[in-house]
């Protein structure tokens, strides 16, 4: 009996552990998501378009590391996702990034990423367990600057637009075939496990402490945006 105890109570502190680990690893996440538009957005001339980001359904940030490479046909990269309920922006997502051709080598430089979903079917794309770019929505490489220029017609007709930026450097690049994928894990860890995708999205769930530096540098982009 005392044996039995003993695993028992090992087995749950380790299921703790693991749960501690995997907050502890959405909360970096979700800071570093906000470091990363906060200086894209802040590069003079070089951000998203202000105009896109008023009109878009969601945002996915997908910070990058040390190890976070991109080479023909192969990178992973794990993130956040928020969406516009009408009332401000949702709690975050965590979502992963995982395949895809991007038609060059970037080696093993930090790459940070960032999609816009522009209309319902890429949020409802966003919403499902995993979703192929390029198959299940279109995607296409994001105009940069301050305003989307009037000939990126194509490219303000896909469902998502996409963006990367590795050392130093951002662009709009396009991420056909790669795998956009919900990270249930960090749901769990962050939320609890009967949390859904759906109430973090629509805004019911609400916005932990570690992601309102996030929520409150898109908002000011967001109303920027719309006073000029």
């Amino acid at each position: 009996m005392l044996k039995r105890l003993l695993i028992v109570a090992t087995l749950g502190l380790v299921t703790l552990t693991a749960v501690a680990s995997d907050r502890e690893d959405d909360i970096k996440r979700t800071e570093k998501a906000a470091q990363v538009f906060s200086e894209i957005m802040h590069t003079p001339d070089q951000g998203i378009p202000q105009d896109l980001l008023e009109t878009a359904k969601c945002i996915a940030i997908i910070p990058g590391s040390v190890k976070f490479a991109f080479v023909f046909g192969g990178n992973y990269g794990r993130g956040v996702a928020t969406c516009n309920t009408g009332h401000g922006w949702s709690a975050p997502m965590f979502v992963a990034l995982d395949g895809g051709s991007v038609g060059y080598q970037i080696g093993g430089s930090s790459t940070d990423i960032v999609m816009l979903f522009m209309n319902d079917h890429a949020l409802q794309n966003l919403l499902s367990d995993k979703f192929k770019l390029g198959a299940d929505a279109s995607v296409a490489a994001g105009p940069v600057g301050r305003t989307a220029d009037a000939g990126t017609d194509v490219k303000l007709n896909a469902e998502i637009l996409s963006y990367s930026r590795a050392k130093g450097l951002f662009a709009g690049l396009a991420l056909d075939g790669a795998v956009v994928q919900a990270d249930k894990s960090g749901d769990e860890s962050m939320y609890g496990l009967n949390t859904n995708r759906h109430e973090i999205l629509s805004g019911k769930v609400a916005v932990p402490a570690s992601a309102r530096p996030l929520l409150r540098e898109i908002n000011r982009d967001v109303k920027e945006a719309k006073a000029q």
